[in-house]
């Protein structure tokens, strides 16, 4: 996911993408707990994706506060 596709979300769309990317996190962390892991890397992207948006989400209610 690029920086230029979260910032064009409303805060309600990146709310929902938070909540659908920190579910595929946990089940990731149950895939490698379990030996059924795949994708390494995926836990990585999806790691960065969270902060990602996590930092867009702070700046735009900054911004909207400001």
């Amino acid at each position: 996911m690029k920086a230029s596709d979260v910032r064009a979300m409303t805060v309600d769309q990146l709310t929902d993408e938070l909540g659908k990317l920190k579910k595929e996190q946990f089940n990731l962390r149950f895939q490698r707990a379990t030996g059924q892991l795949e994708n390494t890397a995926r836990v990585r992207q999806i790691r960065r994706d969270l902060a990602r948006i996590e930092t867009i989400m702070r700046e735009k209610r900054t911004a909207e506060s400001a």
